[in-house]
């Protein structure tokens, strides 16, 4: 295993930067939204008969002949998946040769699947199979951008923000052999079916960063320590980024250099 911390990022805090992330401020390009060289997407949602939207971004260093690396990336509760589209990201998909897909996972707060905790509902107008209809469609959009592109099915990548994060480390388990390597990221840990999630990962072998940030005002960071220490205990391959001075908001950007050099050094 491998801690590290970095200097202090200036950023704004959680909640100017989930104000500033609105439906509407989502649908522009720049700043935290879709970066421009993304393509902001919809396809038909089969199941509740909808469009359901996602963004791809596929470097101009790839070859067509050649199988590429793929990031599945999941947004945070109450945000779309154009964040995960953002600035930072494109330009190191573009460095790293990779293609990037974030989806909607059905809803603002659809969680990808994982198990709900108390007082965490997804709201009064969402399905009651709304966990369900999260992952499928998370699932939906891999599938589709595997046929769209030639990826390499030995270097799919999955990461996610926050909520996100915690549908990373759902689905990292339930799909493990999918994955090269996973990184939650301000996802939180501590959940007392932790070492159970935990094993179908290290039977897989696939390898986890878990990054947070030391100030987040959100989402505690002992969360991530306990599931570093459970990861250290099971002796699964991984490394842990703790970042000083960074809050739950910016930490999605902080995070993506780290996470984009660790999935770098990681293929199935």
């Amino acid at each position: 295993m491998r801690t590290t911390t970095v200097p202090a990022y200036v950023g704004l805090s959680a909640g100017i930067l989930l104000t500033l992330l609105s439906a509407s401020a989502l649908g522009q390009r720049g700043g935290f939204g879709i970066d421009p060289r993304a393509d902001d997407r919809t396809y038909h949602f089969a199941d509740t008969d909808e469009e359901m939207p996602y963004c791809v971004f596929a470097s101009s260093r790839i070859d067509p002949d050649t199988p590429a690396p793929l990031i599945i990336a999941l947004h945070g509760a109450g945000v779309g998946p154009q964040i995960m589209c953002n600035s930072t990201a494109v330009d190191l998909a573009e460095e790293g040769g990779y293609v990037l897909a974030s989806p909607m996972g059905y809803s603002p707060r659809g969680g990808y699947g994982a198990p709900r905790r108390a007082g965490r509902g997804g709201g009064e107008n969402e399905p009651a199979n709304l966990s369900e209809l999260s992952e499928k469609d998370v699932m939906n959009v891999l599938a589709m951008v595997r046929e769209e592109f030639n990826i390499d099915a030995n270097r799919i990548y999955l990461t996610g923000h926050s909520m996100g994060g915690g549908g990373t480390m759902f689905l990292g388990s339930k799909h493990a052999d999918i994955w090269a390597a996973i990184a939650p990221v301000a996802g939180g840990g501590g959940r007392e079916n932790q070492a159970e999630m935990l094993q179908p990962i290290k039977d897989a072998g696939v390898a986890v960063m878990v990054v947070h940030g030391a100030d987040d005002e959100v989402v505690p960071v002992d969360g991530s320590r306990s599931l570093v220490a459970e990861m250290e205990a099971m002796e699964i391959v991984h490394e842990y980024v703790e970042l000083p001075g960074v809050t739950h908001g910016p930490v999605i950007t902080a995070s993506q250099e780290h996470v984009f050099e660790f999935f770098g050094k990681h293929s199935r």
